[in-house]
Order: structure tokens, then sequence, then C-alpha cells
């Protein structure tokens, strides 16, 4: 059995934003307006500290279901626990056909990240079970901390961060990656590292762009879309975070926010090697 390690961490999120170091930009507006969304983005430059920020405060003080990007989370509490063996661990289709094709097959860890299989890491969370996952969140600080008091422990533990019980800033999201990407989380490095990989989706010789998505709706029906990540070129890494929102479930989010995504990167200089 895998030993369970819990870190006191004070603040785990917090991002030293402040009004001394962020720049405002509101010339990024226009990604949000021509896709007709609205929402928030910041990118840290991790050797100065400072700030590129739209809309301060839906980052700073607004929160939201974290969606798919909770299988970073997720991940690493299945590591920790050795729910996860690692990330060649094989979860069987249960036969159901849902809409994504991707999901209907027999994943391991690593692909049910990349393609952000709903049934592998419900499956996850049901073996790592409500006492451990809660422990969990209240170690990490992560957002509200709350799996649900609204339904019943077997729904909860496996659509917490999909029905709206679980909530996190934008601005907690982006301080969680930047602990994630120099394996200061209380997880193993190992399993930060395995995280890491799985997330790291672009790998050239300009840059590397390392992502989790995710998209769910709130209590109103509006999409909600998400990217958390880093990018880094010339081994000088920069934290960001993307969130979005739109009325309707109808919106095609998945297209969107990536695209919103790298216009704003590319305004800021990315993509060329030279940042």
């Amino acid at each position: 059995m895998k030993k369970i390690v819990f870190a006191s961490f004070t603040a785990l999120f917090l991002t030293a934003c402040s009004q001394n170091n962020v720049k405002q930009d509101k010339s990024l507006k226009k990604y949000f307006d021509e896709n007709k969304v609205e929402g928030c983005f910041a990118l840290m430059n991790n050797a100065t500290g400072k700030f590129t920020v739209y809309n301060l405060g839906r980052y700073r003080d607004s929160s939201y279901l974290p969606a798919s990007t909770f299988k970073i989370v997720n991940s690493l509490i299945g590591l920790q626990t050795g729910k996860i063996i690692n990330d060649s661990m094989v979860i069987k289709w249960d036969g159901v056909k849902r809409w994504n094709n991707d999901w209907n097959k027999d994943l391991t860890m690593y692909e049910a990240f990349r393609v952000s299989s709903l049934p592998y890491y419900q499956e996850v969370a049901r073996r790592i079970g409500k006492d451990t996952m809660q422990l969990w969140l209240d170690s990490l600080k992560y957002g509200a901390k709350e799996i649900s008091e609204k339904v019943t422990i077997k729904t909860a533990i496996d659509s917490f961060w999909i029905d709206n019980s679980l909530k996190i800033t934008p601005d907690q999201q982006l301080g969680l990656v930047k602990r994630l990407y120099f394996n200061q989380l209380p997880f193993f490095k190992s399993y930060q590292e395995v995280v890491k990989r799985a997330m790291l989706f672009e790998d050239n010789t300009n840059y590397r762009l390392g992502y989790k998505t995710g998209w769910g709706f709130t209590e109103k029906d509006h999409a909600i879309g998400w990217i958390v990540g880093w990018i880094e070129e010339n081994k000088h890494p920069y934290f960001f975070v993307l969130n979005i929102e739109s009325p309707g479930k109808k919106f095609d989010m998945i297209p969107v926010r990536m695209k919103i995504l790298k216009d704003i990167l590319k305004q800021l200089g990315f993509f060329e090697g030279k940042m």
C-alpha cells in the first residue's frame, strides 16, 4: 500500500498577485468579444513575478466549478494513494457508449488524461473514496474544499467537480499549476512528474506548452471553459489560466477556448522562441 503523505501548506495557492506586480491589459478584451464570451486571463512571468491580467476582478475574486481541470488533482491523489499504480494502469471500458468516442474503450491513465475521460476519472474517484478525497482537498486547500452535501455519497464522490459543489478561483488554478511545475505540491516528486508529462501537449524547438482543459456548466446552464498550464521558452516558464463563460449548452467550447488562448499568447510574443 502506498503511503499517504499530507503536508500543511498555508495559503497553498497564493500567487502573490498584488497591485504592484500586476499589469492589467485591456487590449486582450477583443479576443473574448470576438468569440462572444466573458472571462479572464492571467499570465505570470516566473522570472520577474509579474502578472499580465485581463479582468482582474474575475481572476482574483470569482470561483467556478473546476470541471476536467480537477483531473490534475485526481491523478495526483490516485497515484499517491496507490489507486492509480502508474500512468500505464488500464481501467476497462464499461461498455456504455458516450458522446466522446475516445472514451469508449479501455484506457491507460496517460490516455485518459489526454482525452479527458470522465468515466476513467470517476472510477478513480470512487476507488479513492469520499473520506480520503476530502482529506486531500483540505490539505491542499483546494478551492472551496467541498465534495457535496446535496447528493448521496456515492454520487458526490464521482461528480463533485462537475456539479458545482466544488469551486475554485482562476488565481488558485494558476497557483496550483505553478507549484506542480516546480514539484512543490504535497505529493511524491515522481507522481508530479507523471502528471506533467501527461499535460505536455506541444514540445518543439521554440516552446513547450503544457495544459489541462475543462468544460462544465454553471447552475444557470452557462458553459464554463478552462485552460490552465504553462508555456516555456528557452527554459523559462510562464504560468497561465484562461477562464471563459457563455450562455447556453450548445456553445462549442473545445475550439473556442484554445483559439482564445493561442491568440493571446501570440499577441504577448510567444511561439517564436524569443521569450
